[in-house]
């Protein structure tokens, strides 16, 4: 981790959906307040602080993870991707359609980090089964829907990224 001090702050280098940041942040602000505080990126949402709700999921490197946990400086270096990285040239990605088509959404406050959570479960997993998509989601708390229609969003976005 590079850490250059700037009286009470440290540089720190990402990535972030494709787009390469350096900043001064303070060393215990949270992954989660970076992206939405520095960066302007308020898809990901801050929900519970405790890793209880997943609204705040994004991928670092390549991993799920809840940013809400993690200073900014511990990306340093790293890859992020944010909901706001899925869909190109305005074009929602195909999970994204897929909640969108199968009313996998109510308030949405929760569905970014929904989105996030099986963007890394179908590259894990591009094929789940009901009861994996289940298992695979959990950690990330819908407050409005019964899960029926989210499980039923997944398992349409795998089919449409397999074909």
């Amino acid at each position: 981790m590079l850490m250059v001090n700037q009286g009470e702050k440290v540089k720190i280098k990402v990535k972030v959906n494709g787009i390469l940041y350096e900043r001064y942040v303070s060393p215990r602000m949270l992954l989660v307040d970076f992206l939405r505080e520095e960066l302007g990126l308020t898809g990901t949402k801050i929900g519970c602080d405790t890793t209880t709700c997943g609204a705040c999921t994004v991928l670092l490197n390549g991993k799920s993870v809840k940013s809400c946990t993690l200073f900014a400086v511990q990306a340093d270096g790293a890859e992020i991707t944010t909901i706001e990285g899925l869909s190109v040239d305005s074009k929602l990605h195909p999970i994204q359609e897929a909640f969108k088509e199968n009313f996998a959404l109510q308030c949405g406050f929760c569905t970014p980090g929904m989105i996030m959570q099986t963007y890394f479960l179908l590259k894990e997993n591009p094929n789940p089964s009901e009861e994996e998509v289940r298992d695979g989601l959990h950690g990330n708390i819908c407050r409005c829907t019964g899960y029926q229609n989210i499980v039923k969003a997944v398992l349409d976005a795998a089919r449409r990224l397999r074909t």
